[in-house]
């Protein structure tokens, strides 16, 4: 008897040290939650994925954070707000994660800031662009890492100001971010140019987009020039139809996010000339940084990064420095620490906002060019975020208290 009391001591003992063990482990490891739209937009995420799991390799391979390895965990929220809260839940309380990051859509976006807020959890916005996440319903548990609708509508106003033109038609896909932008650019742009007319609108479903009938549409309206929102699948199908009816002759086009590869390069000999966008030309970006990124990322892929690399890898970093400078991943702790917290991305230094959690990232303005069947951009600049946003005192009658 005393012979099985000492093995059963022994195997309680056992088990005892295996599971402090395994404690000691889960505590050496920084686990990173990720949720996002992979099977509805895999242009952007499958290299917004591949930038993360870059920026993952580089900080293990520097001895992690604060001397623990990073983990990431993802899910998919199958472009669904209800499944992305879903996912983020399981995340905190199955799987222990210390941080949320990811979403691409502004409506998942919305749902997981609200997400944050009622968990009190900490949240980093990637790639969402509606405004509301960091003024209307902005919250002290959530930053923004990409540069905003506003900002980029803020970007493109000057430029299509300058064409002084009058009748003007505006599509975008009827959903937060399109409506948001589109609001913007009407706003911003008659404050620039007081006699501007909007002529023809244009807001189908996102995803659906019947070509036919909106380019007939704004064909019939006769504007001067166009400011288009549309994006992926939406795009190549409007540009196509646009080109068979010759929507495009004659009319300047104001476009935001056509630059980006992930959808200039879809249109290939389709490409349109001369459409003022904003965009990613990774092709001619010689800073140190973004050199040092590009090698980094073509090493492991073999492939050039989009716009999603970036990002994905940015996000990654700026959770690091946050973590970093929090010396935790206490909720409180990293709030505090992303404040004003600087970051370096392949876009340069950017900062994020203490008074409404956006950061300062920016992006780069030019024109397209069909260049022997492929779609660039020519005559381009950055834009620096900082340089396109709203005031302190601005934002303050925009976001709630925190």
């Amino acid at each position: 008897m005393k012979t099985h009391h000492k093995m059963m001591l022994s195997a309680v003992t056992l088990l005892g040290l295996m599971a402090s063990m395994m404690t000691a482990h889960a505590q050496d490891v920084i686990k990173i939650g990720e949720v996002n739209s992979y099977k509805a937009q895999p242009a952007f995420l499958e290299p917004y994925k591949k930038g993360m799991e870059l920026a993952v390799e580089e900080l293990n391979a520097a001895g992690g954070i604060n001397g623990k390895k990073v983990q990431l965990f993802i899910r998919d929220d199958n472009a669904n707000p209800g499944d992305a809260v879903r996912a983020a839940e399981e995340l905190v309380s199955r799987e222990k994660v210390d941080v949320l990051t990811g979403s691409f859509l502004s409506n998942i976006g919305l749902a997981l800031t609200d997400f944050a807020k009622q968990k009190k959890f900490f949240f980093l916005a990637a790639e969402p662009l509606t405004d509301k996440i960091v003024w209307q319903n902005g919250n002290r548990y959530t930053f923004r890492l990409r540069t905003s609708t506003y900002m980029q509508v803020a970007m493109l106003v000057p430029e299509a100001a300058a064409m002084k033109k009058k009748r003007w038609a505006v599509v975008y896909p009827n959903y937060e971010y399109g409506q948001s932008a589109a609001a913007t650019f009407k706003t911003l742009l008659k404050a620039a140019q007081p006699d501007v007319e909007f002529v023809a609108e244009q807001a189908p479903p996102l995803g659906k987009v019947d070509s036919g009938s909106v380019v007939q549409a704004m064909a019939d309206a006769k504007p001067d020039a166009i400011f288009n929102v549309l994006f992926g699948a939406d795009l190549s199908k409007f540009v196509r139809e646009g080109n068979t009816r010759g929507l495009f002759q004659g009319r300047e086009v104001v476009s935001l996010l056509t630059g980006e590869p992930e959808y200039l390069d879809p249109l290939k000999e389709e490409t349109p000339n001369g459409w003022v966008v904003t965009g990613y030309p990774w092709y001619g970006i010689q800073t140190p940084e973004h050199k040092a990124f590009f090698l980094a990322y073509h090493g492991k892929y073999k492939d050039y990064p989009r716009l999603g690399s970036v990002v994905g890898y940015s996000a990654i970093k700026s959770l690091a420095e946050g973590m970093k400078k929090a010396k935790s991943t206490d909720t409180e702790k990293l709030i505090t620490a992303f404040r004003g917290l600087h970051v370096s991305t392949p876009f340069g230094p950017v900062v994020f906002r203490p008074e409404d959690h956006q950061s300062t990232m920016g992006a780069y303005v030019g024109r397209t060019k069909n260049e022997g069947g492929k779609g660039v951009m020519v005559d381009y600049r950055y834009i620096d975020g900082a340089k396109v946003q709203p005031s302190a005192a601005e934002v303050k009658k925009m976001r709630a208290a925190d």
